[in-house]
């Protein structure tokens, strides 16, 4: 492999990526249109026909939104890489900082906010544009921008020693830093999820406990019976961001929480909020979060050892229009290009996820039905397609690559045959 054989596969990758991707999405857009006119039989019963007409110009639109995305996001990527923005980026950053530690953490830290500052605009126009739009945004600017803060805090907070344990890593622990590099990072993620409910997540939301004792009541018979202990039930204020509604648990161990948003407590009655929580209680009974954590611990590992290889690649940075710095260390550099490089060869394998996804799913709803009311799944599950203006009608393909939940009149008539 040489410099500008690597640069031809980047490029030919990069555009075949986005040649699917706009297919990908021009079919879903026709395929809405074709069907808007009236609501699939199934539904027709249970969803009015402007519901479903909301659902179709959303979820439009939103295709429509991300693939201008799509294209800026290639241009940006292209700017870093062949069109010599990360060179330039490194050398100022070095010129500032001078070679060691401090020059590949100011690398880091200085794509993070270049990168954060492209995003931005496309942020604001998700929130403030398309979700209010079609009636979904409860966000002010103020909180917007607050959240940003946080983020960008506690990112700094948690993420800067994380680089440096990492970074130190590759530099003194010899060829096998990667499987060093990967037990660390599968420690910190355990630890994320232990800490995540009671620390990370309070910052953003207000957590209460579930007050309405019929509705605990009801809650705890149910983690009874499926033989699940729980740290406590809380309500989640996310009316104060979205009228999106939804329900997890979190952590692990002792730490374990179970989660409302408030909207979906207003929406659903018992019984649904019931059987909602039963499915989501169905991928820990059925072990989907550790089977799916097994996955992504194997994949990192395999990632990083392939990252092992190619940062002793002269091609690998020449080929993305960089040049290895010969009196500073690579290793931030080489991090970054292979974050930037990774989904361009990675995308065509994305409906094998949602494969592994939708297998899940439909576990956690047959588990649900065992255990509550198969009726009052299809219920919860309508009413929250209708609240959330989650299309009926998906194109199959777009939804094989990009939707990690069967289309709704896949899983409603499962659940109703089962």
């Amino acid at each position: 492999m040489n410099s500008v054989t690597f640069s031809v596969f980047f490029i030919g990758f990069l555009l075949m990526t986005l040649i699917v991707q706009f297919w990908l999405g021009s079919r879903q857009i026709r395929h809405i249109l074709q069907h808007r006119a009236a609501v699939p039989p199934e539904f027709a019963s249970k969803i009015p026909l402007e519901a479903h007409q909301k659902a179709a110009d959303y979820s439009i639109a939103k295709t429509k939104f991300g693939l201008v995305s799509l294209l800026f996001n290639a241009v940006v990527l292209m700017g870093f890489t062949l069109f010599g923005g990360l060179q330039l980026l490194s050398v100022l950053v070095l010129n500032l900082t001078g070679p060691g530690m401090l020059y590949q953490i100011g690398l880091l830290a200085a794509f993070a906010v270049v990168s954060g500052l492209l995003d931005l605009p496309f942020s604001y126009y998700s929130q403030f544009v398309l979700e209010q739009k079609f009636g979904f945004n409860k966000m002010t600017p103020a909180l917007f921008f607050g959240d940003m803060l946080k983020s960008t805090a506690l990112g700094a907070v948690i993420g800067l020693p994380l680089i440096w344990v990492v970074l130190t890593l590759m530099d003194k622990s010899g060829a096998l830093w990667w499987l060093y590099a990967w037990v660390v990072w599968s420690g910190f993620q355990l630890l994320m999820m232990l800490i995540y409910p009671s620390v990370i997540a309070p910052i953003f939301n207000k957590f209460t406990p579930l007050e309405d004792d019929s509705l605990r009541s009801r809650i705890e018979g149910l983690m009874q019976r499926v033989g699940f202990a729980s740290k406590g039930l809380f309500v989640m204020d996310g009316s104060k961001r979205s009228a999106h509604g939804n329900a997890y648990f979190s952590g692990f161990g002792a730490a374990k929480r179970i989660v409302f948003f408030d909207t979906l407590i207003a929406r659903l009655a018992p019984e649904e909020i019931e059987a909602v929580l039963a499915h989501e209680l169905g991928h820990f009974k059925l072990k989907h979060i550790v089977k799916r954590m097994v996955v992504i611990f194997g994949v990192s590992l395999a990632f990083l050892a392939l990252l092992g290889y190619l940062k002793q690649q002269v091609w690998f940075y020449t080929g993305l229009g960089v040049d290895p710095m010969l009196l500073a260390k690579n290793d931030a550099m080489a991090l970054i290009l292979f974050m930037l490089s990774l989904p361009v060869f990675t995308f065509l394998f994305s409906p094998l996820t949602s494969i592994s996804s939708r297998k899940h799913e439909f576990e956690a709803d047959a588990f649900a039905a065992h255990h509550t009311n198969a009726n009052d799944l299809v219920a919860a599950l309508v009413k929250l397609y209708e609240d959330n203006a989650s299309t009926l009608t998906p194109d199959p393909l777009h939804s094989a690559f990009y939707d990690s939940h069967p289309p709704a009149s896949v899983r409603i008539s499962k659940l109703l045959t089962a």
